[in-house]
């Protein structure tokens, strides 16, 4: 019982970034092309945009929904405090879900389109802010009692490393966006969004660069598990590779290569994770409480993975005969009546 206790509450852990890394790769590239929309000069662009996300943005947000009632079932105890400490940022987000949907639909039918432009724009970047700086909050650290129940202040979220937290995610879902529309347009449509990765490959890197230096100087606790070996090497690493990665995203761009863009920033957003998790784990609400003291009962653990066990694997499937259907450019309505 004692390995399971250990073990259990690991496997979970990894289970959640699953689900916390499918949604950021699947649901970032739609709010980067939500933000991105705002740019457009013309309203068939702008179409073009959202059709590009038509017949995929919904199932991608299933992640995050599942992520949600995974977190709920297996550290509780988490759940309830995350969400009281980061309940502003959270209803942020919420709500940009939410407006950014309703303008997808209305917007269509819409005779003028402003409003329904800019509740999409508007929408996809609150739910954006709202994710960056929960992220931010996370890292700096969630103040609680010996119970894990949350005894910080309304605004404890809201600092400059916070803010900065968030606008170095937005540049990252404008990245992914951009890589995302240069795969789905051509012509000058896309000539555009290969001026706007080049943009945000810059703004991202710097950002990525102010996090990877700050985080070991401001946080004490990530300070004494990073430089501690042998994760010390790891961690060396990483900028390394990140560094690299963005020389040969940036080289893709200038050769105007179509999928390469994104697959490189799909790489450089699993670095990014995978740097994260080793700044977290332990900690499921950092820097108090551990996987292993927020856990479900064994029991419950045990019941749960079954359950997900046969919901992956059918999610993953409608994801990808999802985009193997609806794989191919978009062309502008013009074009199609030719």
């Amino acid at each position: 019982m004692e390995s399971l206790e250990y073990f259990l509450p690991q496997v979970w852990f990894t289970i959640l970034a699953l689900f916390l890394f499918l949604y950021v790769m699947l649901d970032g590239f739609d709010l980067g092309v939500g933000i991105l929309s705002i740019t457009s000069s013309t309203e068939e662009r702008r179409g073009m945009l959202m059709t590009s996300l038509n017949n995929v943005w919904d199932a991608n947000e299933t992640w995050l929904v599942l992520m949600g009632g995974a977190l709920f079932g297996a550290f509780p105890l988490a759940y309830g405090t995350i969400l009281q400490a980061l309940y502003i940022p959270v209803m942020v987000m919420i709500f940009g879900l939410i407006f950014r949907a309703v303008a997808f639909e209305f917007r269509e039918h819409a005779n003028n389109k402003i409003f329904w432009n800019l509740a999409f724009a508007g929408g996809s970047f609150a739910a954006a802010l709202g994710q960056g700086f929960a992220l931010g909050a996370i890292l700096q650290g969630i103040a609680v009692d010996e119970a894990g129940q949350f005894i910080g202040g309304t605004w404890d979220w809201l600092t400059l490393r916070s803010l900065l937290t968030a606008l170095t995610l937005i540049q990252g879902y404008v990245l992914i966006g951009s890589t995302y529309l240069i795969m789905k347009t051509e012509g000058e449509l896309q000539n555009t969004h290969y001026l706007t990765a080049k943009i945000s490959a810059v703004t991202t890197f710097i950002g990525a660069v102010y996090l990877t230096i700050t985080t070991p100087i401001f946080y004490e606790s990530a300070r004494t598990r990073l430089f501690s070996e042998p994760l010390v090497f790891i961690f060396a690493f990483i900028p390394l590779l990140g560094t690299l990665i963005i020389s040969l995203l940036w080289r893709s761009i200038t050769l105007k290569k179509e999928r390469q863009p994104f697959v490189w920033t799909l790489l450089l957003f699993f670095l990014s994770f995978f740097g994260l998790g080793l700044v977290v784990f332990p900690y499921i609400i950092p820097t108090e409480i551990t996987i292993y003291q927020a856990a479900a009962s064994p029991s419950s653990l045990v019941f749960m993975i079954i359950f997900i066990g046969f919901l992956i694997p059918i999610m993953l499937a409608y994801n990808i005969y999802q985009y193997v259907v609806f794989r191919g450019k978009v062309v502008s309505a013009s074009e199609n009546e030719y």
